[in-house]
Formats: structure tokens, C-alpha cells, sequence
């Protein structure tokens, strides 16, 4: 009888990603669902207000916002009417700021980043988790607010982040508008 080798395995299929994460956040839904049903999810700490990097261009809500008394929409394209906002390209901002303070080192930014493609690259304040799925269609649809997630804007010229983005204000803030507070609500399996 010889001892050789045995045959090798063939390599284990690899799995979508798709698949390892539908997985994972079924799991983790289901835990999550049993935790939020029973009082037991703890979420990770968050302290607010949360101060986030400087923005690449200063801009003041409080006087945009507030004292012009601009939608924000006009900045936000589809936090209106779409699933997800927009941060502003720098186009979007020269539509007023070819007219306006344009002796400003700040508006001369803008001008420049017009001209080079228009991205600017913004600090997001407020993003939930890749995991997670916000429309701001549905949210503004039924009238909440932006304040409602975003906070005072209108006082603010540097924004922190003030409002919690975590699981558990928005299970709050769905059961006391009578909201699903089901996982499929906000966590889209398989994607």
C-alpha cells in the first residue's frame, strides 16, 4: 500500500461580496432586531457636538442659509426629490458668486475650482454607514425638516455635527413618527 499524497482539494469557490456582506448584515439584523425590540442595543458612543475637519472653502449656512434665506436646495440638488443629496460643485456655487463678493480670496477659490472641474472637495458633516440607506425623498417627502437630521444650519457659520446619525435616534425618531422600524427599513440586504 503506498502513503503518497493525497489528491488535493480544489480551492474553496470564492463567495460574492455581496453575498459575505448580505450575510453579515442579516446577522447582524437579526441581532440588531431582537436588541432594539428588547431595549439591549448599545451602540457605540457618540459625543455631539462633533467637530469635523476644516472645509477646503469657508461657507457659513448662517449667513447663506440664514440671513439670504437660500433652500437648500438650491446647494443640495435632490435633497428634495431624490434618494441622495448632493454637496455642492463649485459651478453650482459660482451661479451667484459670479456677481457677488467676488473681490473675496474665498470666492476666488471657488472661481478656480470652477474653471479646473468644479469638484470641490467638501468635508461631510452628516453620512451614515455604507451599510445603511437614507433617502432624503422619503424623509423631506413626509415634511421632516433638514433640522431634523442636520441640525440648526441656519445659526451655524462652521458646522459640527450636532444630531446622531446612529441606530438608535433613528429608531427613536421613526417609532415617534410611527416610522417602520423594521431592519429592512434602512438596511438594504445584498448590496
Amino acid at each position: 500500500m503506498s502513503l503518497g499524497r493525497a489528491p488535493a482539494l480544489p480551492p474553496p469557490s470564492p463567495r460574492p461580496r455581496g453575498a459575505i456582506l448580505a450575510a453579515s448584515i442579516t446577522l447582524a439584523c437579526a441581532g440588531g432586531a431582537l436588541a432594539a425590540q428588547t431595549g439591549e442595543y448599545h451602540p457605540k458612543e457618540e459625543t455631539l457636538p462633533a467637530a469635523v475637519a476644516a472645509q477646503p472653502i469657508a461657507f457659513s449656512h448662517r449667513l447663506h442659509v440664514g440671513e439670504a434665506e437660500l433652500d437648500c436646495v438650491l446647494c443640495h440638488a435632490g435633497a428634495r426629490d431624490e434618494d441622495f443629496a448632493l454637496l455642492p460643485a463649485a459651478p453650482t456655487c459660482m451661479t451667484c458668486h459670479v456677481g457677488v463678493k467676488t473681490n473675496s480670496p474665498e470666492v476666488a477659490r471657488l472661481a478656480a475650482a470652477a474653471e479646473g472641474g468644479g469638484r470641490i472637495p467638501w468635508v461631510r458633516v452628516y453620512q451614515v454607514p455604507d451599510y445603511v440607506f437614507f433617502s432624503h425623498r422619503e424623509h423631506v417627502g413626509k415634511g421632516e425638516a433638514c433640522s431634523t437630521c442636520h441640525g440648526p444650519v441656519e445659526t451655524r457659520d462652521v458646522l459640527e455635527k450636532e444630531v446622531s446619525t446612529g441606530m438608535n435616534a433613528c429608531l427613536d425618531c421613526h417609532r415617534e413618527r410611527g416610522a417602520p422600524v423594521h431592519c429592512a427599513a434602512c438596511h438594504v440586504l445584498g448590496h
